[in-house]
C-alpha cells in the first residue's frame, strides 16, 4: 500500500508542495506506528483549529448584529450559586440549597424524626 502526500515532520517534509510517497508495506511496526501518532495528531490540532475558526465566525457574526453569542445560545452567566435553605444540625458546615439531589444529612434527619422546617436556615 503506498500512501501520498502525507505531512509528518519526522519524516522530513512539511509542506503541502513537497508530495512524498511513502511504502507502507516497507516500514516496520514501530515507524507505522509513529506515522499513525503523528496523523492522529494533526487530524486533532486541524479539528482544534477548525472549531476556533468557526467560533470566531460566529462572535463575529453575533456582535455585528449586537448580541453576544452567549445571548443568542441562551447561556446563563456562570457563577451563579443557589443560597442556602437548609443547614445540617450536627455539621452546621454542611447546607443545601433545596435544589438537586438531597444530600445524605438531609435525608438522614428527616428520617430521624426532623421535619424540614426543622432544617431551615
Amino acid at each position: 500500500m503506498i500512501l501520498d502526500t502525507v505531512r509528518n515532520s519526522q519524516f522530513g517534509y512539511k509542506s503541502r508542495e513537497n508530495k512524498m510517497t511513502i511504502d507502507l508495506d516497507s516500514m516496520t511496526k514501530e515507524e507505522l506506528t509513529a506515522l499513525r501518532k503523528g496523523v492522529e495528531k494533526a487530524l486533532a490540532s486541524f479539528e482544534k483549529r477548525q472549531k476556533e475558526a468557526a467560533l470566531a465566525a460566529a462572535q463575529k457574526a453575533a456582535q455585528e448584529h449586537g448580541f453576544s453569542l452567549d445571548e443568542i445560545l441562551g447561556r446563563k452567566a456562570a457563577g451563579k450559586t443557589s443560597v442556602p435553605k437548609f443547614r445540617n444540625p450536627e455539621d452546621p458546615s454542611q447546607t443545601w440549597s433545596g435544589r438537586g439531589r438531597q444530600p445524605a444529612w438531609y435525608k438522614a434527619a428527616i428520617a430521624a424524626g426532623n421535619s424540614p422546617a426543622d432544617l431551615e436556615i
